[in-house]
């Protein structure tokens, strides 16, 4: 049965959207008809980023408010202080500027630095510890690569070496695994939920930072959902069902990873050298036991030398990318969304992994809840505790 509209249905379906926009357009040039006068001027100034120079200040800022506005006067440290602006002081809805200040900074000391609106009103911004910004040049390039290859890739790869091992596991054994991976990726889920919404906040209200973050890992869970059961009705083997598993479990880690990556860029950007090494540190730690997860699905198959360092790369070398985009262009809405998808992407691996649980336990004659399996979840929850406590601050 054909539901392709006709001519006639495509234009009454149009009409409610026409008469719309002729309602918006009446509104936006004549008003509501209510002529009171506005008790104070709303305005918004973001301070996305201070950068530290041998010449001062480089602070670039973000009008995310309703109407345009003009920064009039800088203050630094209690001082007025002379900037010139790029392009200009006045800032459309949405526009960027990069402010220039000529100010000797202290190392190591802290630094204030205000606007003053064309209204009065005041933005604040603040420099914990001065340093200057490193730069973005081949260098700097190659250092943080290592560090998201030692963060990532590494400790996912050590964690994979427990394949073998594994394998010598009862068909018991290798199901509470798979419930010990659901644990450390619940935890993972709860970490990642958590670290989108601290950025959420962060974010310019206009954006909605918090609510990409849901927003995120709803549309990144239901998409790999379709893709899922658009797979199960082709016909695969347990290998190759084992194998795209591990590769989800790769996937959605991976995403988490590249958070890491962004906290570890961002911590080294601002110069706090020290937070920086102590979560590399940390992070190599508590990433190990990812490589176990991803392996889990893998116990029924036999797996080439380069699907582990397929899976070691995708679960790890992201990152990689995340110390890149927290070093030179970090941005707190995209890194919202990014944790928000990371998260969706987890959640999804879980339901897979439970499904396969709950499958083996019917074809065994198993409780799928068993004491065994909650004892792995439980594990699995509290070792990835155990080493977050490492990063956490």
């Amino acid at each position: 049965m054909s539901i392709k509209p006709q001519g006639s249905g495509l234009k009454k379906g149009a009409l409610p959207l026409i008469l719309l926009a002729i309602i918006i357009t009446f509104i936006a040039t004549w008003g509501t008809g209510v002529k009171e006068e506005q008790a104070a001027p709303i305005e918004v100034l973001n301070i996305e980023r201070i950068v530290l120079t041998d010449d001062g200040f480089e602070v670039r800022i973000l009008n995310s408010g309703p109407e345009a506005l003009t920064v009039s006067q800088v203050v630094v440290d209690d001082a007025f202080w002379n900037a010139t602006y790029s392009p200009g002081p006045t800032l459309e809805r949405f526009g960027k500027a990069t402010v220039y200040i000529p100010y000797p900074w202290v190392e190591g000391d802290p630094h204030e630095i205000k606007f003053i609106t064309e209204n009065g009103l005041i933005f604040a911004g603040e420099v914990a510890a001065a340093i200057k910004t490193p730069a973005a040049d081949d260098n700097r390039f190659l250092q943080y690569s290592l560090i998201g290859f030692y963060v990532g890739v590494v400790p996912v790869g050590l964690g994979l070496l427990w394949y073998p091992f594994m394998r010598r596991f009862s068909s018991k054994g290798v199901q509470a695994i798979m419930a010990f991976t659901v644990g450390l990726l619940f935890f993972l889920t709860v970490d990642t939920i958590q670290e989108g919404l601290e950025l959420g906040t962060e974010a310019p209200g206009v954006f909605q930072g918090t609510g990409l973050v849901w927003l995120g890992a709803l549309l990144s869970f239901l998409f790999l959902l379709a893709i899922d059961q658009t797979n199960s009705k082709k016909s695969v083997d347990v290998s190759e069902n084992g194998k795209r598993v591990a590769y989800k479990i790769a996937g959605g880690i991976g995403l988490h990873n590249l958070g890491e990556g962004l906290a570890i860029g961002a911590a080294f950007a601002a110069g706090e050298a020290a937070l920086g090494t102590f979560l590399i540190i940390g992070f190599t730690l508590h990433n190990i036991t990812e490589g176990i997860g991803i392996a889990a699905p893998l116990l029924k198959a036999r797996p080439a030398f380069k699907t582990f360092l397929a899976l070691a790369v995708l679960g790890g070398a992201p990152a990689i990318i995340g110390t890149w985009i927290g070093g030179f262009v970090f941005n707190q809405t995209l890194a919202a969304l990014f944790f928000g998808v990371g998260a969706g992407a987890i959640v999804q691996v879980i339901y897979v992994i439970s499904k396969m649980i709950f499958r083996e336990s019917k074809l065994l004659g198993t409780a799928a809840v068993s004491w065994l399996n909650f004892a792995s979840v439980a594990l699995g929850i509290i070792v990835m505790y155990a080493t977050a406590l490492l990063v956490n601050f």
